[in-house]
């Protein structure tokens, strides 16, 4: 396994982290993990030179810190860094932050998070937090060495980032949504600068843009531009040592769902480096950026922040089954799944509008209309 830096903290790293938001799971119910096939993901993870493990409050429907802290017994916590996230949009107080803490040290079987993050910053989470003045209370985390290092998640304008990196001076990292895609969106490549030069780790997270620039094949017009290129690489591949090829970067995380994805994963980690990609190399991934523009209509990446809905909207799975007809140019297939798929209880017609879904979302998609193009497109067009 490769290892880098991790912002001026001394700490080394493994290139690639295990972000466990997307973890193997029984039938279609994100909250039923695959609990043996998880662990043994994980600790095979570890055991080949992963060394940062990342977890959160909400992931898999709250059930992924428990299970995550099943595969770190047996000596393997020892072997690794641990990060998980305070769930910013239930903090209303220092005595919320005290429980939400104490009930993941517990989920997770420790008495320490090394990488503990203000989870999903936007500014109206940060001027919250401000508000409970939560570095009073951090502070004291760390005085006492239950929280080793603090940073924070950010989903927001660039501007909401650069108030955030120097709201506070004792940062020491970051986690940024970040790939080939994302260059001008949210903290993008200015964020990732301006967080290195301050000394901060940068952790990436959706590296594969929520898994479609990992497709195989991609859309014909992307697909088409790797195949010119001339190297024998995956579109996972060129995507993740995209990403590594940049020294500002610490680690980038990956949620992985199978051992697969895994062993490749591993592999691409050891074949990257910073400064390691050719002029001719990013310009096929310049290429692919182009040709990828305005393929996938709605940003979603499927993190189901925006779940569950009140009246029971499959968002995530809606907007997916969109977004894959209209990259694909597969109309008809988009109309089959979302009318076989998706059941009358589940479908964008039952939205009520109550907008909970749009103050959550990391993304800011306008989640009601979009809701209304996609079933006016594909229910109406079954009828």
């Amino acid at each position: 396994m490769n290892y880098r830096s991790f912002g001026k903290s001394g700490l080394r790293v493994s290139a690639l982290g295990f972000g466990c938001m997307r973890l193997p799971i029984i039938g279609d119910d994100s909250g039923k993990i695959d609990e043996e096939e998880a662990i043994g993901m994980i600790r095979y993870a570890i055991d080949h030179g992963v060394n940062y493990i990342d977890t959160a409050w909400s992931y898999h429907q709250e059930t992924g810190e428990k299970v995550v802290g099943q595969a770190l017994r047996e000596g393997y916590r020892e072997k690794t860094y641990l990060a998980t996230k305070l769930p910013s949009w239930l903090i209303n107080s220092q005595d919320d932050m005290q429980r939400y803490f104490d009930l993941q040290l517990q989920k997770l079987q420790t008495d320490h998070i090394d990488f503990y993050l203000l989870h999903s910053l936007n500014i109206h989470a940060w001027e919250n937090y401000l508000k409970h003045k939560v570095f009073d209370w951090a502070e004291k985390k760390l005085a006492d060495g239950s929280i080793r290092k603090l940073g924070f998640s950010f989903h927001d304008r660039y501007q909401a980032f650069e108030t955030i990196l120097n709201g506070y001076d004792a940062w020491d990292f970051c986690q940024i949504q970040y790939n080939y895609m994302d260059v001008e969106y949210q903290a993008g490549l200015k964020g990732l600068r301006a967080a290195a030069a301050k000394g901060l780790g940068v952790v990436v997270m959706e590296p594969l843009r929520g898994g479609k620039l990992a497709l195989n094949p991609q859309p014909q017009a992307v697909q088409a531009v790797f195949d010119q290129s001339g190297k024998d690489w995956t579109p996972a591949e060129w995507a993740l040592q995209w990403i590594w090829n940049q020294s500002e970067v610490s680690l980038l995380l990956s949620g992985m769902s199978n051992m697969e994805q895994m062993k490749q994963n591993i592999a691409s980690a050891n074949r990257s480096g910073p400064h390691t990609l050719s002029k001719q190399e990013l310009a096929v991934v310049d290429a692919a950026r182009e040709a990828y523009k305005n393929l996938a209509p709605i940003s979603c990446t499927h993190c189901e922040y925006c779940m569950p809905c009140p009246s029971g909207v499959a968002i995530p799975d809606i907007f997916q089954i969109y977004n894959n007809g209209k990259a694909y140019d597969k109309k008809e297939q988009a109309v089959f799944d979302y009318n076989r798929r998706i059941q009358a209880e589940n479908k964008a017609d039952q939205c009520i509008e109550c907008g909970q879904c749009e103050g959550l979302c990391p993304q800011h998609i306008e989640i009601i209309d979009w809701l209304k193009t996609v079933h006016a497109e594909l229910y109406e067009a079954s009828e």
